[in-house]
């Protein structure tokens, strides 16, 4: 397949957009990259991108979009050792075995579960929680089980949609494990970061990456991750937990209305 100039800034438009987002609520940036990448190009006049390709692309644009948000964040002693190894190994090999199962779904199979997965993402983002003083990395308190358990879950569907699954995780952390804001953010940065990376290896073991329009959206992650970090640490949370719920409502309406229209 051949790409225009024009299509090659389209994509790296759409990944420095996502990623810099991703990087400043804490999200890998699939949530918003996803139903850009499968509307946009075809809205413009371009070839459109399948949902086994575009879950390609997005699950590697997120492998490197969280790096960059992982480095920002690294020296802010938010990064919860404890709580990113309990859910990390287990979103690994859940993200892993979701990649695996993608292939032998249909198109509009992945995008049911997009759908289900953004729409229970908001109403997890509107539950009440409890608000938590705990600020640092060594005073932070969770259930690690229940922590293992559902981030196994969150990878089988996030490996399935190409997502690192930090647009479930965000708010699982806030509202189920009662983790502090900044702590959950900078976290779950870490833990996307594994889950991509069972996800990006099961999708290209399934032939499901372009590898061109990966490589622009890659470019652009690295380029926009750590700009939107560095601006949201310096944003009230609560700002960023309302960012964060907007958005993903917004993608599970549109999802839901092109399913069922």
């Amino acid at each position: 397949m051949e790409y225009s100039m024009m299509f090659i800034v389209t994509i790296f438009l759409i990944g420095f957009i996502g990623s810099f987002i991703s990087g400043m609520v804490g999200i890998g940036g699939a949530i918003i990259n996803y139903p850009m990448l499968l509307y946009i190009p075809v809205v413009l006049g371009f070839a459109s991108f399948s949902a086994y390709e575009v879950s390609g692309i997005t699950a590697i644009q997120v492998l490197f979009a969280t790096v960059g948000g992982v480095v920002a964040y690294r020296n802010g002693g938010y990064l919860n050792k404890t709580i990113i190894g309990y859910m990390g190994i287990s979103i690994l090999i859940g993200s892993f075995a979701g990649g695996f199962v993608s292939s032998h779904m249909s198109e509009a199979g992945i995008n049911i579960i997009y759908g289900i997965l953004a729409l229970i993402a908001v109403i997890m983002m509107f539950l009440p929680k409890r608000e938590s003083d705990e600020t640092t990395f060594d005073s932070v308190k969770f259930n690690r089980w229940l922590a293992a358990a559902i981030a196994l879950l969150v990878g089988i569907g996030a490996g399935i949609v190409g997502a690192g699954g930090a647009f479930l995780l965000v708010p699982v952390m806030l509202t189920v494990l009662h983790i502090p804001t900044r702590v959950t953010i900078a976290s779950s940065l870490a833990i996307t970061f594994i889950s991509s990376i069972g996800a990006t290896a099961s999708k290209m073991m399934t032939g499901q990456i372009l590898f061109i329009p990966a490589i622009i959206m890659i470019i652009a992650s690295l380029l926009g991750s750590p700009l939107g970090a560095n601006i949201g640490k310096k944003v009230n949370t609560k700002h960023l937990q309302w960012i964060l719920a907007v958005l993903i409502l917004g993608t599970a309406i549109k999802i839901w209305v092109d399913i069922f229209i």
